[in-house]
């Protein structure tokens, strides 16, 4: 599902913290399961499964009430946080392109029952339903967000980067770093403080789903430009302040 149409959506997606109660149209659900049936993993030797849950199903201390959420479960092996936020990322945007309000439930999780699903772990969640406030943004200037040169330091390749820039990510934590070339770009993560180590043990969790849904943004943005993304796993060291996650070889599409 990973296409030039989700690109707008970017600019002006929004987490929203309002739901209306009543449930969506059932020609929206049954388009969001077709939707679901079209994701494009980043990592296909991933298994994954993705469960539309109701009202009551997603519970916690943090929860939000909706009448929808999506659900993303997963085999636990190298890479699998950031497969699951590339994975739901997608449906993220395509909500919002919907004019379905959209937002990323770290803190919730589901009830005892649907902790897991076909031998897969829980992940996360992604709350979704008509929302009770301004669905979108008027413009890309009202997200807070680093500035370009905070988050990178690759000239000519800003039409893409912006698109990273303006991720989601928990406590708008913003963790991305890239660094190399347009055509060969090295991706890195943020290293957690010691302070955020130590009392917020869920973070470690959280930054690769936010490095998926950055890649996510990455591989949109290149789709809309026409250009084609393999990003591929290398042996490239980390620092100290960030870790390597993986690099993006672009290149453009003839034709």
């Amino acid at each position: 599902m990973i296409n030039s149409e989700l690109y707008p959506v970017i600019f002006k997606r929004k987490s929203i913290r309002k739901f209306v109660k009543e449930p969506l149209e059932q020609s929206v659900m049954e388009e969001l399961k077709y939707q679901i049936s079209k994701l494009e993993p980043l990592f296909e030797n991933i298994k994954t499964d993705v469960a539309i849950l109701g009202e009551g199903e997603v519970g916690g201390i943090f929860s939000i009430k909706a009448p929808h959420y999506i659900a993303i479960y997963s085999e636990e092996k190298e890479g699998h946080l950031l497969n699951a936020g590339y994975l739901l990322q997608q449906l993220d945007l395509f909500l919002s392109k919907e004019g379905v309000g959209t937002l990323w439930l770290g803190m919730g999780k589901p009830q005892e029952t649907l902790n897991a699903r076909n031998g897969l772990k829980y992940v996360i969640t992604l709350v979704f339903g008509k929302a009770n406030e301004e669905i979108h943004r008027n413009s890309a200037s009202e997200y807070k967000r680093k500035e370009l040169n905070e988050i990178s330091s690759i000239d000519g390749a800003e039409k893409l980067i912006e698109a990273v820039r303006l991720a989601p990510s928990s406590t708008n934590n913003q963790p991305w770093y890239i660094e190399g070339t347009e055509n060969k770009m090295a991706i890195y993560c943020k290293k957690l403080s010691l302070v955020k180590n130590t009392f917020f043990p869920l973070m470690k969790k959280f930054l690769p789903i936010d490095m998926g849904i950055a890649l996510c943004h990455l591989k949109i943005a290149a789709a809309n430009f026409d250009k084609e993304i393999d990003f591929k796993k290398e042996n490239k060291s980390s620092n100290k302040n960030y870790e390597y996650i993986i690099t993006a070889y672009t290149k453009q599409i003839d034709g």
